[in-house]
């Protein structure tokens, strides 16, 4: 057995010493092999090809349906179809709502997988499992992230794509279920991986965001100075660390000391430099030029960028709500892809589409469990077992259909996908290998995946 001594510390959080932490942490290692740890490390980057991509998550926060989007059943019974009827797009076969009229222009340029489930009507524990793929005994009555999110994993292996640039950021902030910055933290890894969010609204007049600026009366010279102090007293740090984490650190504080001192964040967070009739055409509103921040960040060198797209919860006035919402969601959406593909970035970026879950596929009757239209016009409840998302760009394949539900749009019909077949794509988008393992707070390797199969039909 190993032992690593580095003399008495303080216990973490969980009442276990720094010394015994890492006598766990070796001896976990040592438990599986430590020579094979190690090679199998190797031959999982040498398989992996690098590559230059990333990634902009647009989360719909609350559940959007799948029926009233990318899945519309028009020969269903009334109570199922709902109120939309689908047009046709640019890809035959490919329908979607009617009030999606510009996706429909665009279609080519992503693919829907509409056989996604993960069978859990909790908002909480679907958030956990759509971000983390984990489900950990997460639930509304135990609200607490249990595992990295897949942004701050690609964060920790990959960085950002350009020095000076942060490489997980939220648009205008990371939530899942109110939650802040929920499920998209870095857990174990560290909040070093939480993303950097940009606060305010990109829509503002005057939006600018917080800490890109040296603090009032810093000069350059003094900030130097006490950096080199910070890393006087990181080299007294490194002792207490093992190898991995004091490399960790390392990295870290020269990305976040690249950042404050770089002019090429400023300029990418600053949306009025944007042309004025491109801004129109994502939307004059704070989700539209959301999206046009993310594009502006990747095309910086941001390398994971997740926008929070709130308010889908449609128990009751789910056709109030959806004819407000869908129409920006389409301007954004469609306005991206165009975008990307213009100043060709499509090849480089991949676009995500989804939310926790999905609503009922039959509506209800608007009264929550009261009398039929005691809370509202009829609405859609919780539903995790079939699902949307969307991706396209970043090399997948445009104008796909993955999968299909029955024709209740109830459950999977053909061709089921989890959210570890999602996340094994946005890997090996990334190139990153879906079979990467993490080391737990023991020190035992632990799959971010266990199903690490890819959507090989999109790649």
């Amino acid at each position: 057995m190993f032992r690593l001594d580095l003399g008495a510390a303080a216990k973490n959080c969980q009442g276990i010493s720094r010394r015994s932490f890492l006598q766990l942490g070796v001896a976990g290692m040592a438990s599986v092999g430590l020579a094979d740890w190690l090679a199998a490390k190797r031959a999982s980057a040498a398989s992996t090809p690098a590559k230059n991509t990333s990634v902009i998550l647009i989360w719909l926060d609350g559940g959007p349906g799948h029926m009233d989007m990318y899945d519309m059943k028009p020969e269903a019974p009334a109570e199922y179809r709902g109120i939309w009827q689908p047009i046709r797009t640019k890809v035959p076969g490919f329908d979607i709502t009617e009030l999606y009229p510009k996706q429909a222009k665009v279609t080519d340029k992503f693919s829907i997988i509409r056989s996604l489930h993960h069978n859990n009507g909790d908002h909480f524990s679907a958030a956990h499992l759509m971000l983390t793929t984990k489900h950990m005994g997460v639930s509304g009555a135990n609200t607490a992230q249990k595992f990295p999110s897949i942004g701050a994993i690609v964060h920790k292996e990959v960085g950002p794509r350009h020095p000076g640039m942060p490489g997980h950021v939220a648009v205008p902030y990371a939530m899942s279920v109110g939650l802040n910055p929920g499920y998209f933290g870095g857990h174990m890894l560290g909040t070093q991986h939480n993303p950097f969010p940009t606060g305010g609204d990109p829509n503002a007049s005057h939006f600018r965001v917080q800490n890109l600026n040296l603090a009032a009366g810093l000069t350059m010279h003094q900030l130097e100075d006490r950096r080199a102090l910070a890393q006087h007293f990181d080299q007294v740090k490194r002792h207490l660390m093992p190898v991995h984490e004091s490399t960790a650190m390392d990295k870290f504080s020269r990305e976040a000391f690249e950042f404050i001192t770089g002019d090429r964040a400023r300029v990418a967070f600053d949306i009025s430099r944007e042309d004025p009739r491109l801004r129109d055409r994502y939307g004059r509103n704070t989700w539209g030029q959301s999206a046009l921040l993310a594009r502006r960040l990747v095309e910086a060198g941001c390398t994971f960028v997740t926008i929070h797209l709130g308010g889908w919860d449609h128990h009751w006035n789910l056709k109030v709500g959806y004819e407000q919402l869908l129409p920006q969601v389409d301007a954004l959406t469609a306005s991206l892809f165009e975008d990307l593909d213009d100043r060709g970035l499509l090849e480089t970026t991949l676009v995500v589409l989804c939310g926790e879950f999905s609503r009922t596929p039959k509506m209800n009757d608007g009264g929550n469990g009261g009398p039929p239209g005691s809370m509202g016009t009829p609405g859609r409840d919780h539903w995790g077992n079939a699902m949307f998302c969307l991706m396209g760009g970043g090399g997948v394949k445009g104008g796909q259909i993955i999968g299909s539900t029955d024709a209740l749009g109830r459950v999977p019909n053909s061709r089921p996908v989890t959210p570890s077949n999602i996340h094994a794509t946005i890997y090996k988008v990334l190139g990153i290998d879906p079979k990467l393992h993490l080391l737990d707070p023991t020190g035992r390797p632990t799959p971010v995946l266990e199903d690490p199969e890819p959507i090989h039909e999109l790649l």
